[in-house]
């Protein structure tokens, strides 16, 4: 019989027994339970592998059909049925915003028209036997740039997202990749004329960027889409990083480097939100004057745009598990499209 005065350890304080234990640990084993999925074996990089293939089904399975469709809640339907088709979840709730939609980061409402809006930013990944996929692609509805403001916006952030990829390995710091990742948005929005009045590292360091890219450049996936982690993401010690926010997580200061075996999520973007903007950006005296309001005012209708892929960290750097189509290619498919609607399953799996 177990001694009331021993240590008796649990994963949560819900699952404390009953009996009169003096000492109730519910700390300890979650850390270590926490840590130990960190690190990817191979049957669960399979299943991420897996969950990845459908999202790529899926998005592929909207552009198809993007020009048919009315509503935002088409693109979420349509997304959930080529899933579930697959045997496949959702990984979490999906975003399908249209126009200044994509501006708010968590849109779930997915219900607006898409008459007269520029870009869809669809963030929705598909999960395979508990393993999550994390995906976000954002596209012009017709198929083709609906103003050169969307394409400027797109492009700086392909660029954001291609620079920090190429440079993920073992050992590497994601903070140095946020960093960059804000560093060329920077470059970007005063190239447009939305920065101005500053140099590149006067508005990076009074962190003005975080009003257009106010989240964190990625986080750890697996069992859930943001996965528990022994230490977040992102870190810093000893020193200060103005494009940081320590109360968000799970993109806040205690990360070490990165590690082979682990899956994480990276995703720049660069939004128009009113709300953000006019709240705490264009009031203020510190940020208001490196902003041109004049320009800013065109890219209203642009709304966001976001690009996330889900990587897995090798030995010698990188393998992106994610296929869905993006860039060019998503808009080849867009044009090209399919004559009739809600194009779900091929003959092919529907034999399987």
């Amino acid at each position: 019989m177990m001694s009331t005065q021993s240590t008796f350890y649990i994963l949560h304080r819900d699952h404390r027994p009953d009996g009169d234990f003096s000492d109730v640990d519910s700390k300890v084993l979650l850390s270590a339970i926490d840590a130990c999925r960190v690190i990817k074996d191979s049957h669960e990089i399979g299943l991420i592998r897996r969950a990845n293939e459908v999202s790529d089904i899926a998005h592929r399975t909207v552009l198809k059909n993007i020009r048919h469709f009315k509503n935002e809640a088409q693109i979420e339907g349509i997304f959930t049925d080529a899933c579930i088709s697959r045997k496949a979840k959702q990984a979490y709730s999906i975003i399908a915003g249209s126009g200044e939609n994509a501006g708010t980061l968590h849109y779930v409402k997915n219900d607006e028209s898409l008459k007269g809006k520029q870009l869809v930013c669809l963030d929705a990944g598909a999960e395979v036997e508990c393993y999550a996929s994390d995906v976000t692609r954002t596209f012009p509805i017709s198929g083709s740039w609906p103003s050169q403001e969307a394409k400027d916006i797109y492009e700086i952030v392909q660029l954001m997202q291609e620079s920090c990829i190429s440079k993920l390995k073992p050992g590497v710091r994601m903070l140095d990749l946020h960093i960059l990742a804000h560093r060329i948005a920077i470059d970007g929005l005063l190239r447009l004329g939305i920065f101005h009045n500053a140099s590149p590292e006067e508005i990076y360091e009074m962190g003005t960027s975080k009003g257009f890219y106010p989240h964190g450049l990625g986080h750890h996936l697996g069992l859930e889409v943001h996965d528990v982690l022994g230490l977040p993401v992102l870190k810093y010690v000893g020193e200060w990083c103005p494009v940081l926010d320590a109360a968000t997580s799970p993109c806040n200061l205690d990360q070490p480097e990165l590690e082979e075996g682990m899956v994480i999520t990276i995703e720049p973007g660069i939004y128009f939100s009113r709300y953000e903007l006019e709240r705490a950006y264009l009031s203020s005296p510190i940020h208001s004057k490196f902003i041109n309001r004049e320009i800013l005012d065109r890219y209203w209708p642009v709304g966001g745009a976001r690009i996330e892929d889900d990587i897995l960290i090798t030995a010698d750097g990188y393998e992106n598990l994610t296929t869905a189509p993006k860039g060019e290619e998503a808009l080849d498919i867009i044009r090209n499209g399919t004559k009739d609607s809600f194009s779900y399953i091929s003959n092919e799996e529907q034999s399987e």
